[in-house]
């Protein structure tokens, strides 16, 4: 049971109704992350709108993504986020348990492109020492034909992961797989 109020969707009205309705019909369910945010529905649909700028990025491929949410979260041991993540990889990205555990051991083994592996190791060097990027590292990724959009989403996406894991961390979300 998390720490705050949280509400089904049978108790919603108004704005957090209409979200809840579009969750339902996205995924099939409300899950506890989205019923976490329902005491305010205007960061439900804050979190909605950025989930869906990053569900048709152009560039940044679902597994790159997917990949940094996992190590975001192994970094935080935000259970529900590693577990939903890790799914996302397996049953839509094709990837095995072994290579999920191994990329979370190794951020070098990634089932990933050379350039992705590349674009990851810098999200995840920017959430845990952010002063340790350097200049060089983004001209690596730029010699690689990454845009400078590129990089700020991506550190943006490793940046608000991070922020979410607290606040699934704070309030005690529970998985609900």
């Amino acid at each position: 049971m998390p720490l705050i109020k949280t509400y089904e969707p049978q108790e919603a009205t108004g704005e957090l109704a209409k979200l809840y309705e579009m969750i339902t019909t996205m995924r099939g369910k409300v899950g506890n992350n989205a019923k976490l945010y329902s005491t305010s529905p205007e960061l439900l649909r804050q979190q909605m709108e950025f989930i869906k700028y990053y569900m048709s990025h152009s560039t940044l491929s679902m597994p790159l993504l997917a990949s940094i949410r996992v190590l975001v979260s192994s970094g935080e041991d935000c259970d529900f986020c590693i577990d939903y993540n890790t799914a996302i990889l397996m049953n839509i990205a094709g990837w095995s348990y072994e290579q999920v555990q191994t990329m979370r051991q190794d951020i070098d083994k990634a089932n990933l492109p050379s350039r992705e592996v590349a674009m990851l190791k810098i999200a995840i060097k920017a959430i845990r020492n952010a002063h340790a990027v350097n200049a060089d590292d983004l001209d690596t990724l730029r010699e690689m034909e990454w845009s400078d959009k590129d990089i700020l989403d991506a550190v943006n996406h490793a940046t608000r992961m991070l922020a979410t894991d607290i606040i699934f961390n704070t309030f005690k979300i529970e998985n609900d797989s």
